[in-house]
């Protein structure tokens, strides 16, 4: 085999990066020496140096072996007490180039320089894992009895509904409308989980809250009852006419009285015990930043004053214990002092007031050790907007870092895994978060790339749709951005309860439920599109995660239209079986889950690019234009030699998918493929040894 531009350094067959590899351990303590792998194509380079920032000295890399492809170089150095960031520069003759998180750069900078952070160290199981995201009350009814009732108080200023009709689609006002989801019907589900192929299941919050999607916390000690179990009932609900929730005697006795949480949350308890006897975990969503004016601690609603059995809330009484909780402007305006900071302005997200409440603080840590400790014994947490804590980023950092010593040392496999826009660099040091729902560095280039939408379906842009190259360039910065033990567990989503469903985006068409209408996230979708979006989603670095009723074809504009009800009995199966045939190939190839990742061919509307590990290779084509492509790709990049064989395993279309083997062979380091449109193909090599 010939490989190109042998004269000069042949820049497509260097090759690094910070698994396991290629940086041996991966994840090394302080004091442990670490062995750095550098490849290049054989017989091709004078030297491979090390240099690490701050360094004026350059080490050089010793050759160590070959293959009928490549030569390669390792240097071994002992990790020392303190973050080390480096990168490597290689030299033929008069001619060198640079190779960091970018891979090659003609000029050395820091800021996308490697990284070894000493004992920094994310949870194995989180590598690759199939996750799925779940929204409670949309999922399934599997308890009646704990459904919320017409009228059963009174939020932000309606009264709560009962929706009757499970396929009914959100309202533009939502929020207090109410479908029955609970948590035995996530338990009645689990085949259907587990049958799916998912690991990890990741729950929106569980926390008493009076809204459906219970982002604005009312007890962070105990499970909503509406969401476990009901076992005292009774009082009434609010009458025509009311304003308030004085009279909501039946709202009380079910989100407040101790039998009723006690029974939630043991039930929850044996539902986790379940999910873990199954082979699967649990992930909590954590809402730290603000709570909800329902708070025990705030009580606006005066819930806990009628109730006659909780200490005063900050809201109901000067001398509260929970005073400090809050900041307040108002100090003569008890009792009923709505004088307080909201969240963004909200009173009815009240700001929790960290700073000046060691009390706070330490509550919160301890409800954080509590839920990933015995009994509930959770696997970890998802925590919302977690950088807008605080009013400054050293208050923040400062949290989060005695946040990770409580979970970790409650339960040291426990994820800790952030909400987080822009660069999560500095939150990612090995000391506060694991890593971060992948927005920028999955969701948003997978958009743009395929559809040329926004992730809330609110911009399109011409010059992003089925641009190759911005896509690469777009992933691989802000992937730079994360140290690569953070990339492999970081959540990959299409969707969530945030922004449209990808199946909407899909319609390259602007629009939310208010201008558009709910039937218009339905129209001139394109399953295609979709597929090819799925098989990136399962092919790509980190933890793949599906938005409940994505994998059954469920369509929605932003919130609150991507909160939708799972259709049971009314299922796209087809797109359900794509699913599993996705996930099963994800979780069969230890290179999908653990390998490294190599760009191979960007156009305009096709990609192509492989992942690999020991033997085992994969590599993925991309045509999401309207016609048939021809495309050479060339696989030698990622090992692959001219005796070995490629197994494609999976090829969407426009109508379907095609799971048949058919198996091409290579030549001159090069596989040629006919790529129908709208079509993603996976090939399989296990390399011959």
């Amino acid at each position: 085999m010939v490989l190109v531009n042998q004269e000069g350094i042949n820049r497509q067959a260097l090759f690094a990066d910070e698994n396991e590899e290629f940086r041996i351990p991966a994840e090394p303590d302080a004091g442990q020496t670490v062995t750095l792998r550098f490849r290049t194509a054989k017989d091709n380079i004078d030297c491979v140096y090390y240099r690490e920032q701050g360094e004026n000295e350059e080490k050089a890399f010793v050759k160590t072996g070959s293959d009928g492809l490549f030569d390669y170089y390792e240097y071994k150095t002992e990790v020392p007490d303190h973050t080390v960031r480096y990168h490597y520069r290689v030299v033929k003759g008069q001619e060198c180039c640079y190779y960091n998180r970018l891979g090659v750069c003609p000029e050395a900078k820091d800021c996308f320089d490697y990284q070894i952070t000493p004992g920094f160290h994310t949870p194995d199981w989180a590598k690759g894992a199939v996750m799925y995201q779940i929204f409670v009350d949309r999922f399934c009814n599997g308890d009646p009895s704990n459904d919320v009732e017409d009228g059963e108080y009174i939020y932000i200023g309606r009264p709560v509904y009962r929706v009757k009709d499970w396929n009914q689609n959100p309202s533009a006002m939502d929020v207090g409308c109410f479908y029955g989801g609970d948590l035995q019907g996530v338990w009645n589900k689990l085949d259907y989980l587990k049958g799916l192929g998912v690991e990890v299941i990741y729950f929106n919050p569980l926390f008493v809250s009076p809204s459906n999607h219970k982002y604005d916390t009312q007890d962070y000690d105990h499970i909503d009852p509406h969401y476990g179990c009901i076992v005292k009932d009774g009082g009434d609900a609010v009458g025509l006419g009311d304003i308030n929730n004085d009279n909501a005697s039946k709202y009380r006795i079910r989100s407040a009285d101790p039998e009723n949480l006690k029974a939630s949350d043991e039930f929850f308890a044996r539902f986790v015990e379940e999910v873990h006897r199954r082979g699967m975990r649990v992930i909590m969503d954590g809402v730290f930043n603000h709570c909800g004016s329902f708070n025990k601690w705030l009580d606006r609603e005066r819930i806990y004053e009628h109730s006659g059995c909780y200490e005063p809330g900050a809201y109901v009484s000067k001398e509260s214990p929970y005073h400090s909780f809050f900041k307040f402007h108002n100090e003569d305006a008890w009792p009923y002092n709505g004088h307080y900071d909201g969240w963004w302005g909200h009173d009815t997200l009240p700001k929790l007031n960290y700073k000046d409440s060691p009390k706070l603080y330490q509550y919160i840590l301890d409800i954080a050790k509590k839920w990933v400790s015995p009994p509930y014994n959770v696997d970890g947490w998802r925590l919302d907007v977690a950088a807008d804590l605080g009013h400054t980023s050293e208050y923040n950092h400062m949290f989060w870092q005695d946040f990770r010593k409580a979970v970790k040392e409650a339960n040291p496999e426990a994820i800790i895994l952030a909400e987080h826009y822009g660069d999560p660099g500095s939150w990612l040091q090995g000391d506060q978060w694991d890593t971060v729902m992948n927005y920028d560095a999955f969701m948003e280039p997978v958009t743009w790339f395929l559809t040329g939408m926004e992730k809330h379906s609110d911009e399109y842009s011409e010059a992003m749709y089925g641009n190759g190259e911005a896509f690469f360039q777009s992933m691989f910065y802000h992937m730079s951005k994360m140290q690569t033990q953070s990339v492999n567990i970081s959540m990959n989503e299409l969707s969530n309860h945030d922004h449209s469903r990808f199946l909407t985006r899909t319609n390259r068409t602007i629009g939310r439920i208010a201008t558009a209408g709910s039937e218009a996230a339905e129209e001139k979708i394109h399953k295609g599109i979709f597929r090819e979006a799925v098989l990136i989603q399962m092919t790509w670095p980190g933890a793949p995660t599906v938005y409940y009723g994505d994998e059954a074809g469920v369509c929605g504009w932003t919130d609150p239209d991507n909160r939708r009800t799972y259709p049971w009995g009314k299922e796209d199966l087809e797109l359900i079986e794509f699913h599993k045939y996705m996930i099963a190939l994800h979780k069969r190839c230890p290179a999908l889950r653990r390998g490294a990742l190599k760009q191979l061919l960007a156009d305009y509307q096709f990609i192509s690019y492989g992942r690999f590990l020991g033997n085992n290779c994969c590599v993925v084509a991309v045509n999401n234009s309207d016609k048939e492509r021809e495309a050479k790709i060339p696989v030698w990049e990622i090992g692959i030699m001219d005796d070995d064989k490629l197994t494609r395993v999976m090829a969407t279309n426009t109508d379907g998918y095609n799971a048949g083997f058919v198996v091409y062979g290579v030549e001159d380091g090069h596989v040629s493929l006919t790529v129908d449109a709208y079509c993603g193909i996976l090939m399989i090599c296990n390399k011959k040894t």
